[in-house]
């Protein structure tokens, strides 16, 4: 999935948030528990579909209970919208698109915004159904007092107070998100959202899903699998996330690691491109440069006359390497204006609204991190500098100490992923991915025994979305079943000058 205002969690998924669902009905679907997992359905619930968007969109809402090893307890609604296929009479079936972040809504994205998975094959033959999971937006979104928000500490802490001054702002934190938020609160785990998601399946009545996903979604896609093998059709899942990582300092100094690579393709890009506008100068010491006085205090952004932190400064970098062939040529611009003092293009806006709180509340009922100290922080940072002397340190590192003492109970811890049953199952990833790191998705693909790697030889994040060749690759799978080739790589694409298309690349077998 990015939430960057007030040194809130760095969200993967980039979306643009449109207006709220109006006039969605409710509908009660008769659910019930097999041993804990399988969500059962007698019959496909009536759903009272309105329109939505200006796609032929059309949206409801499922009921799910809000604790599902509770299912006769209290319930919550899911909003879910859906694109019919336009080709209704070669329509295989419906394709599940995951939501990105955690916190990102599925249906501003696929449903109600223009989402290039709409102008292919997967339109054509596929209704396209995707939802805000609990906790998000339309779906008993978690908010939290704008007020407290205000008074948020660093999310780097230079000392032992600092640290347990964090600790304690994240604990009040969380206790003023579950009284703003009500029950949901402490149910927005993954693995609830995987239920809900059989729930949704069952209620279209659909006997098994196509399903894609990346970032965020990912981690989606691999629990459904795992709990529900047997009602996956086709899966491909994008950029992952590695839930079973359980050193704070490893998620850290990977996330890094391709922070850095990504940085120096970036450098070595411009040296060779003669349209960037840096080009035939040190990129690295330029760069170098800019992040040493951004930590002095001393860089001032000409677009808006204030000091410019380091910390923001890097997170413009990380922004850039989701995609290189639409960013690339701005973040030159941008590094050029800061070094000559001259105005240039501002940083990105933050995306949330201050009381919205999704995706902190979601990742720390998803991850669990044993951190003694500060000393125990400290060495994280650290490492990470040694892994990355250019850029230092990813701004993932957030996903770490926002979770530092945040109240409540981790219910989907770190575990290793264990599925049987499931169909081959495509894992797409990239050389340099600075939100879901080239080792976490061989981590994965190494747990799913039934697996497909395509490999993307570039940088970026979502790489349906970057590369003509992987595009094609997950449209074909996903309509007829049929993988790659067992080490199929395609090849990068690298921006040629501002706003013109970069060229289709090639597949290679590797």
């Amino acid at each position: 999935m990015v939430s960057l205002g007030l040194d809130l969690p760095v969200q993967r998924g980039e979306l643009v948030l449109k207006r709220p669902l109006l006039g969605a009905a409710s509908v009660a679907l008769a659910l019930s528990l097999a041993q804990g997992v399988n969500t059962a359905l007698a019959e496909p619930a009536a759903l009272a579909w309105e329109p939505c968007g200006d796609l032929q969109g059309e949206c409801t809402t499922v009921e799910v209970p809000i604790d599902w090893n509770n299912p006769q307890g209290a319930k919550t609604d899911i909003a879910i919208g859906r694109l019919p296929a336009t080709d209704p009479q070669n329509r295989i079936g419906v394709l599940f698109v995951a939501p990105g972040g955690p916190g990102a809504s599925g249906i501003d994205f696929y449903v109600e915004g223009k989402d290039p998975l709409q102008d292919g094959e997967l339109r054509k033959r596929f209704d396209i159904v995707s939802w805000d999971q609990r906790g998000v937006k339309r779906s008993s979104e978690i908010r939290c007092s704008a007020e407290l928000f205000a008074q948020k500490p660093t999310s780097f802490p230079a000392s032992e107070q600092e640290y347990q001054d964090l600790r304690a702002y994240n604990e009040k934190l969380g206790e003023d998100c579950r009284n703003n938020s009500g029950p949901v609160f402490d149910f927005v785990d993954t693995t609830s959202v995987v239920r809900d998601l059989d729930a949704i399946r069952a209620a279209l009545g659909e006997e098994q899903l196509s399903f894609y996903g990346a970032s965020y979604g990912t981690q989606v896609g691999q629990q459904y699998a795992e709990l529900f093998p047997e009602r996956v059709r086709a899966m491909t899942i994008d950029s992952n996330m590695d839930h079973s990582m359980e050193s704070g300092g490893r998620y850290i100094e990977t996330t890094t690691e391709d922070q850095e690579g990504a940085f120096n393709e970036f450098a070595d890009w411009c040296a060779r491109t003669k349209n960037c506008p840096l080009y035939g100068q040190d990129v690295r010491a330029v760069w170098d440069d800019l992040h040493a006085k951004a930590e002095a205090g001393t860089l001032i952004d000409p677009a808006t006359g204030k000091p410019l932190n380091a910390d923001s400064l890097r997170r413009e970098l990380k922004a850039a390497m989701y995609a290189p062939e639409e960013r690339w040529y701005p973040l030159v611009d941008r590094l050029k204006a800061l070094s000559e003092g001259k105005p240039g293009i501002a940083a990105q806006a933050a995306r949330d609204e201050l009381a919205q709180n999704s995706y902190q509340a979601i990742w720390c009922d998803d991850w669990s991190w044993k951190v003694r100290d500060f000393a125990e922080l400290q060495s994280y940072r650290e490492q990470a500098e040694k892994v990355a002397p250019h850029t230092k340190i990813s701004p993932f590192w957030s996903d770490v100490t926002s979770c530092l003492g945040w109240p409540g109970e981790v219910s989907n811890p770190q575990h290793e992923l264990s599925i049987d049953g499931a169909p081959p199952i495509l894992i797409v990833k990239a050389r340099y991915d600075v939100a879901t790191p080239n080792a976490w998705n061989l981590t994965v693909a190494d747990q799913i025994d039934n697996s497909v790697l395509l490999n993307y030889d570039g940088i970026g994040h979502g790489q349906y979305y970057h590369s003509p060749c992987v595009n094609q690759h997950i449209e074909s799978y996903l309509t007829t079943l049929e993988t790659p080739a067992p080490g199929t790589t395609c090849e990068a694409v690298w921006p040629t000058e501002p706003g013109a298309p970069s060229a289709t690349p090639a597949t290679r077998p590797t």
